[in-house]
This record gives structure tokens, sequence and C-alpha cells, in this order.
């Protein structure tokens, strides 16, 4: 087993569960694969929609293809429970296709850590809604993390 660690480490308390979730949500909006694929354990497994994904290399390859399609990416998690070592959060993500078609695609996810906090296992469910642009909410400088004060899932009734 690696020496690697991510804080915070389960056990979870609400405040560390929610800081794990924002920790995962500034990643993801980096939509850099290699970074984001540093937050799992080198063996983690992934269900993504109907796609099974195993380890560190084939999370970089997914994610690559992933952010290839999905232009302006735009993502926006809230934790939803947690346990000692598991977080469920629900999300939703802004982006476009290469010909300009906005869709909002809404999900929940599964995540279970091991004692370092890498995350081992994340299983996530999706679906895709297309949206017109002019009904987008998440707005930010892709440049860097959704602000502090950019409202959250909730706060945008969704």
């Amino acid at each position: 087993m690696s020496d690697e660690t991510r804080p915070p480490l389960p056990p979870f308390t609400r405040e560390t569960a929610t800081r794990k979730v924002r920790g995962a949500e500034d990643g993801w909006n980096s939509c850099d694969p290699t970074r984001v694929s540093l937050v799992y354990t080198p063996d983690s497994q992934w269900r993504n929609r109907a796609e099974f994904v195993t380890g560190r290399a084939e999370i970089v390859a997914f994610l690559t293809r992933k952010w290839a399609k999905e232009l302006d990416y735009r993502l926006i998690k809230e934790l939803w429970a947690f346990t000692e070592e598991r977080i469920a959060v629900r999300f939703a993500y802004e982006w476009h296709d290469d010909s300009g078609n906005w869709f909002r695609s809404y999900g929940n996810e599964n995540w279970e850590f091991a004692a370092s906090g890498l995350m081992q296992r994340r299983f996530a469910c999706i679906n895709d809604l297309p949206i017109r642009e002019s009904e987008r909410k998440f707005f930010w400088d892709r440049s860097g993390p959704r602000p502090a004060d950019h409202p959250g899932l909730s706060d945008l009734g969704l």
C-alpha cells in the first residue's frame, strides 16, 4: 500500500466531509485528469454511468476523453450524507459539445475512502438534460474553482 495521504482523513465529521466534497469539486473543475487522478488510490474502482474504470491510468484516460467532449465544464457538488469512511454527494455540471449544444448533467455519487483519505471506490449515476444557453446557471471564470460567493445547488433550486 502507498504511503500517500489526502486529508481530511476518515472517520469523517460533517465539517470534514463537506471539505472533502468541496476539494473534489475544485479538483474536477480544474479539468486536469492527472491532478484529479491523484486523489484516488492507485487501484481505485469506478462505475461512471455504464463505464467501469480501474486504476489511475484508466482514470486519466477516461477524464481526458470526458473533457475533450464536455467543453466549458463547470461543476457544483453538494454533500448528501456521510459515514465514517463513505460520502454520498449530489452534483450538477454544465457543459456544451463541439456543436454548441448545452447540457446540464445531474447525478449522485457514492464514495468510499481508504484510511489514507484517498478514494478507493466511486459509483456515479448521471443524467444529461439539454438546456438552452440562456438557461445556464453556473458562471465563474474557468481559470479557477467556483468562487465562495457563487450559489450552490440548493441555493439555485437544483
